[in-house]
C-alpha cells in the first residue's frame, strides 16, 4: 500500500509501505486532521512550523515527513523493526530530506539518550496496549522531550487516556487522535 503526503512542499508525494501487518498506516483523514489542529488551535504555538518534530514508531515515517512538508525546522525518527527502517529511509531520501532528518533504530520505549529535545512529539504506536504514556516516559528520561513540548497522540478508540489535562480530543473512525503537553516540564 502506498500513502501520499497530504501539504506542503511535498504536496501529493508517494510514500512507500511496509508490506504485510508489521504497520498500520495513519489514513490520510486522521493525519489530516491532526496537522489541521496542529497549524489552527490556539494552544499549538504555531504547530509544526519551524520547530523541532519527533515521530516515534516512525513506520513509514508518514507524520515526521508529513511535518517536515509543512515546514518543520528537522524531523527525528525512531523506529525498531529492521524491515520497516528501510522502508523509512528510503522514504527520508526519496523526499530528499536526508539533511534535515535524524533516523534513530530503537524502541520507543527504551531509546537511547537524545543529542537535543524536540518541541512536537508525534506517536502512533499500534493499539491496544497503552504505549503512549510508556513512551512519553522513557523519551523524558532520556532527554527527547523539550520542557514545554507538545505531544499529539493517536490511539484506538478504546485505548486508555493520560492521567494528565488533554488540550484536545478528536475520534476519526477507529482513530482517537489526543494532544496535551509534556507532563514533565
Amino acid at each position: 500500500m502506498a500513502l501520499r503526503l497530504i501539504a506542503g512542499a511535498w504536496r501529493g508525494r508517494v510514500l512507500e509501505t511496509p508490506t504485510g501487518a508489521i504497520t498500520r498506516p495513519s489514513s490520510s483523514r486522521v493525519r489530516q486532521a491532526l496537522f489541521d489542529m496542529l497549524a489552527h488551535a490556539p494552544w499549538a504555538d504555531g504547530g509544526v512550523m519551524d520547530r523541532p518534530v519527533l515521530d516515534v514508531f516512525a513506520g513509514s515515517g508518514a507524520l515526521g515527513l508529513e511535518a517536515l512538508s509543512r515546514g518543520a525546522s528537522r524531523a527525528g525518527f525512531i523506529e525498531q523493526d529492521r524491515t520497516v527502517l528501510a522502508v523509512l529511509q528510503r522514504n527520508i531520501a526519496a523526499c530528499r530530506a536526508i539533511e534535515q532528518s535524524r533516523l534513530t533504530a530503537a524502541d520507543a520505549l527504551a531509546p537511547p539518550r537524545a543529542q537535543t529535545p524536540f518541541a512536537v512529539i508525534l506517536l502512533d504506536p499500534p493499539y491496544g496496549q497503552n504505549l503512549v504514556p510508556q513512551a512519553i516516559a522513557a523519551l523524558h528520561r532520556t532527554g527527547w522531550l523539550a520542557p514545554h513540548a507538545l505531544i499529539a497522540a493517536e490511539l484506538g478508540r478504546d485505548d486508555p487516556l493520560p492521567d494528565h489535562p488533554l488540550l484536545a480530543e478528536r475520534s476519526h473512525g477507529p482513530a482517537r487522535l489526543i494532544f496535551y503537553l509534556n507532563p514533565n516540564r
